[in-house]
């Protein structure tokens, strides 16, 4: 009877032990005394403990680090440079099963993989190139990467560059000289701009002279005009009467400029200024 009840305890802890759950993130190989025999969707599955035993792989997107490394540029530059790799081992049973059965450790040879070929490929570049052409590292790194690991059943889905920095002293200068730049772009717009606003106040004096000019212009004309029709008016009624023009003109130059004339008690306002003028006296 207790052979009974030892036998049902062993085959039940036998059964439980045997018990495996595969993740809908995984999929799973199963060998039979080290040999493959079952791909394992996710789901149950029970395996002879023991005898059996299952592999699980992780077929969603995993992300490594290439780890930061010195590389020496092109232009004799130490750079130090990291970069991520995005990967993911294909979910069909030959891919899973060259992810496991093709190569050693497949994270461990991707991160490898991808720091000798950023050696390689930053090796060719100047430093300054290799900050400009990120984007070309990136596609080189990821078509070598998709090429070198076709037969592990591994699907990289992306690379990115994170980072290529110089040693601090080349830092530093290269600081500087973005800065002179800096500084020299400023002072040409600051030229420029000040070029600009001494031309606008030129054509300004320039406008405004040319306005001067051209009132002195009509003005001359019109103290011409009036010259001219006061030697018509001379020519057509003082003939022979220059010495009367003189004195008229005289009189209405004193007139105008508010001349004080004393007129004597006796006399006549008329006659004084007729006098002036050299004009007959008007007689009573």
């Amino acid at each position: 009877m207790y052979y009974l009840y030892a036998i049902a305890a062993f085959v039940v802890v036998l059964f439980f032990s045997g018990i495996r759950i595969v993740r809908p993130t995984s999929r799973g190989l199963i060998e039979t005394l080290g040999k493959y025999t079952k791909y394992a969707q996710p789901g149950f599955h029970w395996i002879v403990p023991i005898i059996q035993k299952i592999y699980l792989v992780n077929v969603t997107e995993q992300m490594f680090s290439a780890e930061p490394q010195i590389i020496i540029t092109n232009d004799n530059l130490n750079a130090t440079v990291d970069a991520q790799v995005y990967f993911r081992v294909k979910s069909d049973e030959e891919s899973v099963k060259s992810a496991i059965y093709n190569v050693n450790d497949y994270k461990f040879q991707i991160i490898n993989l991808a720091r000798t070929t950023l050696r390689n490929i930053i090796g060719t570049l100047t430093l300054k190139s290799a900050n400009s052409e990120r984007g070309k590292i990136n596609n080189e790194l990821l078509n070598t990467l998709k090429e070198e690991t076709g037969k592990w059943g591994i699907d990289i889905v992306r690379t990115e560059l994170r980072e290529i920095d110089p040693p601090k002293d080349v830092q530093e200068t290269m600081n500087k000289v973005v800065k002179a730049e800096n500084e020299k772009v400023a002072a040409i717009d600051f030229a420029t701009a000040a070029e600009t606003t001494a031309d606008g106040v030129k054509r300004a004096e320039i406008k405004k002279a040319e306005g001067s000019k051209q009132a002195k212009i009509l003005e001359a004309e019109g103290e011409a005009q009036a010259i001219k029709l006061v030697n018509e008016a001379a020519e057509q009624y003082f003939v022979g009467n220059a010495q009367l023009l003189r004195r008229l003109e005289a009189v209405e130059t004193a007139l105008k400029s508010n001349t004080k004339i004393v007129v004597p008690g006796n006399a006549e306002l008329i006659n004084v200024v007729g006098e002036m003028a050299g004009i007959l006296p008007v007689v009573k």
